[in-house]
């Protein structure tokens, strides 16, 4: 084909317009309320990005505004579809989905986690995975109970 008739613009854009689908985890769709209400929120807002690239005159500027949204859609779509919704712990006899639990390390450091789904999860802000390894190996323990995880013991101190 000749060069003429291959506008380049419109092949960079076209690679641009192709973003690969976000990894879905393997895991159940485990979710709090919170959870839930922010991945409905999240995909509100991708549909609202990418309704707004429709006033976008040039077809390949609007391919690559569109892109992210499009694809965030996608993905939150099937969060959205794939949650399952988990009630709030009734008992804080042992540590469960929603539960926040209080533990020290071998080092003398003392954390508290709220253990929640995967998107939820942020540990800068006191959420871990129940899919995550620290969290694995604290869901059913009680107070005082002691886990290994990698090379590190872990002691609950609280649960709430």
């Amino acid at each position: 084909m000749s060069v003429a008739f291959v506008k380049e613009e419109s092949a960079e854009a076209a690679s641009e317009t192709l973003l690969p689908d976000r990894p879905i985890s393997p895991h159940p769709n485990l979710v709090t309320e919170e959870g839930l209400k922010a991945l409905e929120s999240q995909l509100k807002q991708a549909r609202e990005a990418y309704d707004a690239t429709s006033t976008i005159e040039d077809v390949n500027e609007r391919r690559r505004q569109a892109a992210n949204p499009l694809r965030d859609m996608r993905y939150f779509a099937e969060r959205v579809r794939t949650a399952q919704l988990v009630p709030g712990p009734v008992s804080f006899d042992a540590v469960a989905f929603g539960s926040t639990v209080t533990f020290s390390r071998d080092d003398g450091r003392v954390q508290s986690y709220r253990i929640v789904g995967e998107d939820e999860a942020d540990p800068r802000s006191g959420s871990i995975s129940y899919a995550s390894p620290v969290a694995r190996a604290l869901m059913g323990k009680a107070v005082g109970d002691v886990v290994s995880v990698g090379d590190q013991e872990l002691e609950v101190l609280a649960i709430a």
